[in-house]
């Protein structure tokens, strides 16, 4: 019986892959904080384990005043180091790391895939290039390692897409400025989908888009939600309103990337889920976990 080794498992997506493992026949390990801070501890876990998933992160719907850009960086960067540095430590090592980062590494002016793109320069793109660059570290003691671009995660449990879900659910809904910014998501099946794909192919390995190949809008998004919910969504919401509420951080609501999966799609992967009316209409829906 494989184990799975998991940070950040009591959060939204790291729910979803519990299920998905235990169901199909993995034993998993919950990698509390506190033992992720310790290295002894930790290393005994990675030792116990064939795969780890590292999905944690302080959230970044939030206020970004310095010292919570600190909590960003250092809630990724240094659980990050510390696996790696466990990775290393561990006499009998894992097969596979996968850790997580975010399309908020592109630029918002042009499509990306993961052969052409263009990477942002300002604190989400870095924040994502940092924790990308520690991950991978752990390929020199020959892990395989790939690492997940998460769009928006479409899920009603959790995440940034729930916290947009809750105004339309009252008829509040709308639309984010002039709604023309993209909206790269994820539904949460599709996502537990891709991890299994990569765990059980071992021939994948590196950095993937974990987005829907087909890019929507955020006006597109509204509409469709709306209609799902059989909800009104009159309320549109100016980009200074979301500035004051969130400061720098409603550039994770304001801006967008419009990202393409073509390493996934390239791989044989094929999205249940592959647009936002397939991902958000009524009957399907409820099958959001």
């Amino acid at each position: 019986m494989p184990t799975v080794a998991i940070t950040g498992a009591s959060g939204f997506v790291g729910t979803a892959l519990q299920k998905m493992f235990q169901e199909n026949g993995y034993k998993v390990i919950s990698i509390r904080r506190d033992v992720a801070k310790d290295i002894f501890k930790l290393t005994e876990i990675v030792e116990q384990s064939d795969i780890i998933i590292n999905l944690a992160g302080a959230s970044i719907i939030a206020r970004w005043s310095e010292s919570y850009k600190k909590e960003l960086y250092d809630s990724r960067i240094n659980i990050t180091k510390n696996l790696v540095e466990a990775i290393g430590k561990a006499l009998k090592k894992p097969a596979l790391l996968i850790s997580t980062s975010a399309v908020g590494i592109y630029t918002n002016n042009r499509s990306h895939s993961e052969f052409e793109y263009e990477y942002n320069n300002d604190f989400l793109g870095n924040l994502a290039k940092d924790w990308e660059n520690t991950a991978l570290e752990a390929k020199k003691f020959d892990v395989r390692c790939v690492i997940f671009r998460f769009g928006i995660v479409l899920g009603k449990q959790g995440g940034a897409f729930a916290k947009m879900l809750t105004p339309f659910r009252f008829g509040l809904g709308g639309k984010i400025g002039n709604g023309k910014q993209y909206f790269s998501f994820i539904h949460i099946n599709d996502l537990c989908r891709a991890f299994k794909f990569v765990v059980e192919n071992n021939s994948q390995q590196g950095i993937y888009n974990l987005t829907a190949p087909n890019v929507t809008t955020n006006d597109r998004l509204t509409k469709v939600l709306a209609t799902s919910l059989n909800r009104p969504a009159f309320f549109d919401v100016p980009e200074f309103v979301l500035k004051l509420i969130f400061g720098e951080g409603a550039k994770v609501l304001t801006d967008g990337q419009n990202v393409y999966p073509k390493k996934l799609l390239d791989n044989g992967f094929v999205f249940e889920f592959d647009n936002i009316d397939k991902g958000l209409k009524w009957k399907f829906y409820q099958r959001l976990t």
